[in-house]
């Protein structure tokens, strides 16, 4: 993966993305024990991007310029498929905004703080994100007040009310 994310960093060097940071079930394994996963999410703003309508064309001619194919809804980055997400709402915007800077062996990269992923997955609400969810609560790997601030702000209060009634917690 070190090399996958260093094509990464090279792509916001060259100005293609401003900046970007590992979701989805990648980046749970900063905080929990690993998980099956077939791909690397990687979400991102867009250099320019003045609306939320954008191509991924731009992305895909970079990499294929690179050597690198798409393969389904994924680009093959070093081994890795790679799955380039938007940041589209305000809480992904918001998640990644606030990133961990970390290092990844040498490579520096950026992961969603484990808050925002809770969050991140409580929102999408599919029975593999409330499992997932439920390992980070079973592994303390969330700051409650950082949690309850980014749940009040993005309006999941009441949607995590109802997975704690659900799953008993």
């Amino acid at each position: 993966m070190e090399k996958t994310l260093q094509v990464l960093n090279r792509m916001q060097a060259d100005g293609l993305i401003e900046q970007y940071a590992i979701g989805g079930a990648i980046a749970a394994t900063f905080y929990v024990e690993p998980i099956s996963t077939f791909d690397l999410d990687i979400f991102f703003t867009v250099v320019g991007a003045a609306d939320k309508f954008l191509s991924l064309t731009p992305l895909y001619d970079y990499l294929a310029a690179l050597g690198y194919q798409a393969v389904g809804e994924a680009v093959e980055i070093e081994g890795w498929p790679v799955q380039f997400l938007p940041a589209f709402t305000l809480l992904l915007e918001e998640a990644l905004s606030q990133a961990e800077a970390i290092r990844f062996k040498t490579t520096p990269t950026r992961v969603m703080r484990a808050e925002h992923l809770v969050a991140v997955m409580l929102q999408t609400g599919r029975p593999k994100d409330y499992a997932r969810i439920i390992q980070f609560l079973e592994n303390e790997a969330v700051e409650w007040s950082r949690l309850s601030d980014v749940l009040a702000r993005h309006d999941l209060a009441g949607q995590w009310k109802e997975f704690k009634r659900k799953f008993n917690l």
